[in-house]
């Protein structure tokens, strides 16, 4: 008896065990892909928008592997991701986002800016003039793209305010190395980079103290025709009498000016009273 009874035992334990023996399983409830890219491209521009890069970063990686090439939301979450990684100080991966959108798709709407967010992204990486300017230069040649590639529309007018701004920039770093060897009484090396800012940058607005810089440098060493014809272009385009115009000799001056004028440009001559 006692074997028979552990027989049916098992037997409605194996039952229990297996609940399917009672009827067909419920099917799975259908999912919506689409449904679900489109949810989840709603948080992560909401994020987006709120300034939670983290948080937004995590949601469109989990769109990329979804999206192709067709779908409108594609160079736009390049464009999103660009963004994001730039604010986070990840300025080369930014780059080669915004690049991605500007070169697989030229005539998006989007590739202007995309552009113009890849100059910044370099410009972004030199800060300070002193610093090495290859991130600066890289972000010129980038703006001068957009302008050429893109003349006319909003990018190429903001490139070219962000191209100005960087030219201040060269401008000041070349005068800096000037005004050292200036200090250390290497005038002709200081007369060349003084020279250099003048002609390649003469809009820049350091422009006027390379001037004075120059005059000084030139009637320290007693060169009275070169003080002259600088004397003659700052008459011309920074005639200012508070600016560099105050060092040069006047109408009615002799020779290479009056006391007062050696002793502001700090010449070794000494004038008699």
């Amino acid at each position: 008896m006692r074997p028979r009874i552990a027989l049916v035992l098992l037997a409605a334990g194996a039952t229990a065990c297996f609940p399917f023996r009672h009827g067909p399983k419920a099917p799975a409830p259908a999912s919506n892909p689409a449904l679900s890219v489109d949810s989840l491209w709603s948080r992560a521009q909401h994020e987006f928008n709120r300034g939670h890069w983290g948080k937004a970063q995590r949601l469109f990686e989990r769109i990329a592997p979804v999206l192709t090439p067709a779908d409108p939301r594609y160079l736009q979450l390049h464009f999103f991701q660009g963004e994001i990684l730039l604010v986070q100080g990840n300025q080369l991966q930014a780059v080669r986002e915004f690049r991605r959108v500007a070169d697989e798709q030229p005539d998006s709407p989007l590739a202007p800016d995309a552009l113009l967010r890849a100059g910044d992204a370099y410009a972004d990486l030199w800060r300070r003039a002193e610093l090495d300017p290859t991130y600066g230069e890289t972000a010129k040649t980038v703006y001068e793209e957009v302008v050429s590639r893109y003349g006319g529309t909003p990018s190429a007018g903001r490139a070219s305010l962000r191209l100005a701004a960087l030219n201040e920039k060269f401008a000041e770093k070349e005068y800096r190395s000037a005004v050292f060897y200036f200090r250390f009484k290497a005038y002709d090396s200081a007369i060349l980079m003084l020279r250099s800012v003048i002609a390649t940058y003469p809009k820049a607005t350091i422009v006027p103290a390379a001037l004075e810089r120059l005059v000084r440098a030139y009637q320290i060493l007693e060169y009275k025709e070169d003080v002259k014809e600088t004397c003659a272009y700052i008459a011309q385009y920074h005639p200012d009498p508070r600016g560099p115009a105050r060092l040069c000799p006047k109408a009615t001056d002799s020779g290479s000016g009056s006391a007062s004028d050696r002793d502001n440009t700090h010449t070794h001559t000494h004038t008699s009273h």
